[in-house]
């Protein structure tokens, strides 16, 4: 075991891996990171089963099934999506009930085509819920603004929810309302809200992306000194408004009939820039009561030369509120930021999955074909 994961995991940051395929799980590796590197939990998206379902034969003989039954592409998509999930929960069920329904938990997430409709979500999500039917899976639905009142809708449902694409303090503000009204209606429909748990998946790297490219264009030694410094100050005070809510009064009656805090969740922590240390989005971003999804490359560097201290979080507010103030002086808008980095997510899941039927249409085509050819040869 990493000794720097096992600190990391004792700051109180559950770690998360940020992909899954048939192959991790059946090779082993999902448990083998699961015992040896600390891993207890898995996220998905549609990008991340594009590149597993398309790069890989292994799929290729339930693919044929679904041929044979004559199984329709979308139908198809998930029967393969919700059995690589359902596995994957399986393995994680230790962590589950280790941790009373924190961690152990895997997401799957809505068709994204869906991220702008809101009652079309909230079905997706029950029959989504219904498929993998595991109580340690989660059902992400994006933080558009259709979506908030979805993530309401379908907490009250006594689903669990992961909720992703969150980029500004604002929306992020919104989706713990969301889940706090969702909760007190699942009181009210006679849930147990220990069995319920929550997720709110702020994203990373992305801000400094966009913003850098913004700084760079500006190029005074102004600008110049804040690159690569928005994402981890952003993130920071998500932490801030997190504990805000967390504290208060609504939130305490909550817990007192047994809710659990939807745990701010770091995505998108890989490290896009090559000038900066590959662990920044971990080392920087460390508070008890986190959860850090990472792809195997950053997981692999923080357990091989990350700096996990105590805290990373506290004591950073006021320096990261003058961030953001500076970055506003220098006229990079920080509203215009996060609305663009949200519609290009979408977009780009919403790319990612419509490439993803695509692919599969073309296998059961070919599996159809094959099999009408062996039946005719057998004749």
């Amino acid at each position: 075991m990493s000794e720097r994961l096992e600190k990391l995991s004792g700051a109180g940051v559950a770690i998360w891996l940020d992909d899954l395929s048939r192959e991790r799980i059946e090779s082993g590796n999902l448990a083998a990171l699961i015992s040896e590197k600390n891993v207890v939990g898995v996220t998905t998206n549609p990008t991340i089963f594009q590149k597993a379902i398309s790069g890989s034969a292994i799929y290729n003989p339930q693919i044929r099934e679904l041929a044979l039954r004559g199984v329709d592409v979308h139908e198809a998509l998930r029967m393969i999506t919700t059995r690589d999930v359902r596995a994957a929960a399986e393995i994680l069920r230790p962590a589950y009930d280790a941790s009373e329904g924190q961690d152990g938990r895997v997401s799957i997430e809505v068709d994204p085509s869906l991220a702008h409709k809101t009652a079309p979500t909230v079905a997706e999500a029950k029959q989504l819920w219904w498929l993998v039917d595991r109580e340690n899976v989660f059902i992400k639905i994006p933080a558009t603004e259709a979506g908030l009142p979805a993530i309401t809708a379908t907490l009250a449902h006594g689903i669990s929810v992961n909720v992703t694409l969150i980029f500004s303090l604002q929306r992020y503000k919104a989706v713990m309302e969301a889940y706090l009204d969702g909760m007190e209606q699942a009181y009210a429909n006679g849930y147990d809200l220990s069995k319920i748990a929550s997720v709110a998946s702020f994203f990373v790297s992305r801000v400094d992306t966009e913003i850098d490219k913004r700084l760079k264009k500006i190029g005074t030694p102004e600008a110049t000194a804040l690159l690569g410094k928005a994402a981890v100050a952003n993130a920071r005070l998500a932490y801030q408004a997190y504990e805000e809510v967390f504290g208060s009064e609504r939130w305490k009656a909550l817990a007192a009939k047994g809710a659990k805090p939807q745990r701010p969740l770091w995505a998108s922590t890989g490290v896009k820039d090559p000038a900066y240390k590959d662990t920044m989005y971990v080392d920087d971003l460390i508070v008890a009561g986190v959860v850090n999804t990472m792809p195997e490359a950053t997981l692999d560097a923080e357990a091989d030369h990350g700096d996990p201290s105590s805290d990373a979080v506290h004591g950073t507010y006021e320096d990261a509120h003058k961030v953001i103030a500076d970055l506003e002086a220098l006229g990079v808008s920080y509203d215009d930021v996060v609305q663009v980095l949200e519609d290009e997510g979408v977009e780009k899941f919403e790319a990612s999955w419509k490439e993803l039927v695509e692919a599969v249409r073309a296998e059961l085509e070919k599996e159809a074909a094959s099999a009408v050819d062996q039946g005719e040869k057998a004749a």
